[in-house]
């Protein structure tokens, strides 16, 4: 039997400092924006340093800064600060009593920069019987087939087609951003342009087969004459895509929705490859033929309004 002592959980409060100081830009504005004294963000920071075993905080005469490596933790350190917030909304939810309950299914951008806004807008719609929504994440193509099954009641979707057995209606349009991180050469290239060509030959890291968002450059670059690479390294985390590209020369290709916040910080460039079209259209999903019940109805009416 193994009696080794489990490591300790990271602190939240340290995860909330380091994501402020990655969103800020300095640990002083951060301590600013959560309230707190400058020294004592400082010291979270450094218990942080020594649970992980790394060096997160560049420090100098001048200031300091996040390090490559804290830039990556503090983007897996949203999505434990993201989970933390869904499980205390739902601890609240079960503290209001039991509400109907809708599944829904989600394509991965969808669920990280969609769904939360939707779920906003719907808690502050309606009133103690609003329906309570159970979130399933997964690419376009297991989206679909949950749907199918009736194993989901709802689902949204990026891909460039839509399975038979299912009515679609666009909610919103998006595109793909070709991205590098600011230490790559291309970051200084004038124009930020490349060819096709040029990116295929570079290093290449893209989201796994059946996700949309693969589905859309696949198709793209069958329109220009081209295709992926076989045995592409790929990645099923656009979080985990966002930080292998921040700390390395890799390029990826991704929504514009997911990258807009680190390209807006000047952490991830944005290249312009002109022989691409890489617009699509984002679509809720449901069975042919299947009545929807009254709480689906509610949400998907939201939506569509928002549309």
């Amino acid at each position: 039997m193994d009696h080794t002592a489990p490591t300790p959980r990271t602190s939240l409060a340290a995860l909330d400092v380091l994501v402020a100081t990655d969103t800020h830009g300095s640990i002083s504005a951060a301590a600013r924006s959560l309230g707190i004294s400058q020294p004592s963000a400082s010291s979270t920071l450094r218990r942080l340093e020594r649970s992980l075993g790394l060096g997160i905080v560049a420090r100098s005469t001048r200031g300091s800064h996040l390090t490559e490596e804290g830039r990556a933790v503090a983007v897996w350190a949203r999505t434990v600060l993201d989970a933390s917030d869904a499980l205390e909304r739902a601890a609240a939810a079960l503290r209001e009593g039991p509400a109907h309950r809708v599944r829904v299914a989600a394509s991965m951008t969808i669920a990280e920069h969609l769904v939360p806004r939707w779920l906003a807008r719907l808690t502050a719609a309606e009133d103690r019987g609003r329906p309570e929504v159970e979130l399933i994440v997964r690419n376009s193509q297991d989206v679909m087939d949950l749907v199918l099954s009736g194993a989901a009641d709802l689902g949204f979707v990026e891909g460039s087609t839509v399975r038979r057995g299912l009515r679609s209606r666009t909610v919103q349009r998006d595109s793909l951003a070709v991205v590098v991180g600011r230490q790559h050469p291309w970051a200084r290239r004038r124009g930020h342009s490349v060819s096709v060509d040029e990116l295929l030959a570079a290093r290449l890291v893209v989201r796994e087969s059946g996700s949309g968002t693969r589905d859309i450059l696949e198709r793209a670059l069958a329109r220009a004459g081209s295709r992926l690479p076989d045995h592409l390294p790929s990645l099923g985390s656009t979080a985990a895509l966002v930080a292998s590209v921040r700390i390395s020369d890799s390029v990826t290709v991704l929504s514009e929705l997911a990258v807009a916040d680190d390209v807006e910080r000047g952490t991830l460039v944005r290249l312009d490859v002109p022989e691409l079209d890489l617009t699509r259209r984002l679509r809720m999903v449901w069975r042919d033929g299947a009545e929807m019940p009254a709480p689906v109805r509610t949400i998907a009416a939201l939506v569509s309004a928002r549309a």
